[in-house]
């Protein structure tokens, strides 16, 4: 093409560009328009970029193209106040804030815009080629799967920011605990009564239950049941207690006796009196067993002598309904249907402590296993809380409304944390997290209020016993030696067992 017909097409070329090296295509509005292949398809807007005017004309083709001008307005560099101007002065002087200005330059932008000194208007250690331009003016995916690969996340701020290891760890999920029992016993003739305690877990795995004028053993490990006793029509049972090494069994009755019998040969051992009525709740030491009853007194039994009892205590003014001996063997604790908790030393005749707060029937003691004079007790329905105290000093540690009736309480050996059964009016049994009191779970089923609670020797399992004449077996604890969730039993859970 020569100059006058490069004149009449209106279009200036270069000089070494022939005619036939400039192509025309008008594309038309039918389907096959998709067919239609152009030479910049295929290419990023960093090479159009990097085109020169001056491109080889030995080329079957070239292309030409406008330089790559992004939007500048995506970096939102006012939204951060982050536009080079100088900065606030900050406490600690203006070096200080010329370090949090690069610090936090450095959080959304990356390394190398932290590397622009904003004062001086140059780079500290690097060549132009590190410039912040270089990352602003390049079209970036944002990854929004992974927060390692976010802007903002606090790689710097959390390892050399000073901030805490909490702060940059995800929390720990919470325990599951399978809110169906794996196993439910039918238990005829269990009596709906607050004073009473009729379920026991012995260190051996057998399970003592008082039904009526009865107790039966159950074994845990092949689920065969043995009848311990009968006392007869003009008795009952009013409470059940295992010694700590699991061999003989105490069953406190409604006439206000004291049998022991041997566990392994269903053989009565001793009788004692003593009470004048109903003997409701029992306790064992390493040799001291200690027993309340409705008269009010609670009597220490000593197996060793021939006498009934060595101690009276004598305290509260109604019916006695919960005893409790510390792990150390040097403390007892009992709780009143006169709203008090009492705290007895073993050599004193007198309350060493007297705690009056609760404003119901004091059921539900126990002591931590985990901590020196840490108690817990629970209220009855006009009270509804569960109380923890330090018996060193005397003193409440804290208080929590659990909305309602408090009939048991049972901590864990395994973990820190304690369980509570309870009655009107959810009937519910409710795991907590101590010192937190954070509740892990909160589990259903029983018809009635959950009057009895015991543990198995691993600490894993507790039962539970109501007036609906079931008993129910629960996964609340983790083990000692794997703290993992334990597994739910599935629909095989809600299959019964008659225990007689």
């Amino acid at each position: 093409m020569d100059t006058t017909q490069r004149r009449k097409s209106g279009i200036n070329l270069p000089a070494s560009m022939s005619g036939t090296s400039l192509r025309l295509e008008t594309f038309s509005s039918s389907p096959s328009i998709n067919k239609l292949s152009s030479p910049l398809k295929s290419m990023s807007p960093r090479t159009i970029s990097n085109l020169s005017a001056s491109s080889s004309p030995s080329k079957s083709m070239s292309s030409c193209s406008d330089r790559f001008i992004p939007c500048r307005s995506s970096s939102r560099l006012h939204t951060f106040g982050l536009i080079e101007k100088a900065s606030p002065v900050k406490e600690g002087g203006g070096g200080g804030s010329e370090a949090y200005s690069r610090l936090l330059k450095t959080e959304l932008f990356g390394t190398d815009f932290g590397c622009f000194d904003s004062v001086a208007g140059n780079f500290k250690g690097g060549s132009p080629m590190s410039s912040p331009s270089k990352n602003m003016l390049r079209f970036k995916t944002e990854q929004h799967s992974s927060v390692s690969n976010s802007p903002f996340s606090p790689s710097i701020l959390g390892q050399d920011g000073g901030l805490s290891g909490e702060a940059a760890t995800p929390p720990k999920p919470p325990r599951k605990v399978p809110k169906t029992p794996h196993k439910v016993l039918d238990a005829p003739a269990l009596q709906d009564d607050f004073y009473l305690n009729l379920v026991d877990w012995s260190s051996q795995n057998v399970l003592a239950v008082g039904l009526g004028t009865c107790v039966y053993l159950w074994s845990a490990s092949n689920s065969r049941v043995t009848k311990l006793c009968d006392l007869g029509p003009n008795d009952s049972v009013c409470s059940v207690q295992w010694t700590r090494e699991g061999s003989y069994i105490s069953v406190g009755t409604n006439l206000g006796q004291i049998q022991v019998w041997d566990g392994t040969q269903c053989k009565r051992v001793r009788t004692m009196g003593g009470h004048q009525t109903r003997t409701g709740v029992l306790a064992w030491s390493s040799r001291i067993l200690s027993s309340g009853s409705r008269d009010r007194n609670i009597l220490q039994h000593d197996l060793r002598v021939p006498s009934d009892y060595i101690s009276k205590l004598v305290g509260h003014k109604s019916e006695v309904c919960g005893l409790k001996w510390s792990h150390d063997d040097r403390e007892l604790a009992s709780g009143g249907n006169d709203n008090q908790l009492l705290v007895w030393n073993q050599h004193s005749q007198q309350p060493v402590l007297k705690l009056t707060e609760h404003t119901a029937a004091v059921k539900a003691i126990t002591w931590s296993p985990h901590q020196n004079g840490l108690l817990a007790s629970g209220g009855g329905t006009a009270d509804r809380c569960i109380r923890f105290w330090n018996t060193a000093s005397g003193n409440q540690i804290n208080s929590v409304d659990t909305g309602s009736q408090v009939c048991n309480l049972a901590w864990s050996k395994n973990v820190n944390e304690i369980v509570s059964t309870h009655g009107y009016s959810q009937n519910q049994i409710m795991v907590w997290k101590y010192p937190s009191m954070a509740k892990v779970a909160t589990l259903t089923g029983h018809s009635l209020r959950v009057l009895y609670l015991a543990t198995s020797p691993d600490g894993q399992t507790i039962v539970t016993g109501a007036g609906d004449e079931t008993l129910r077996f629960w996964n609340v604890f983790p083990s000692v030696k794997t703290p993992a969730p334990v597994k739910d039993t599935g629909l095989w859970s809600l299959s019964r067992t008659l225990i007689r």
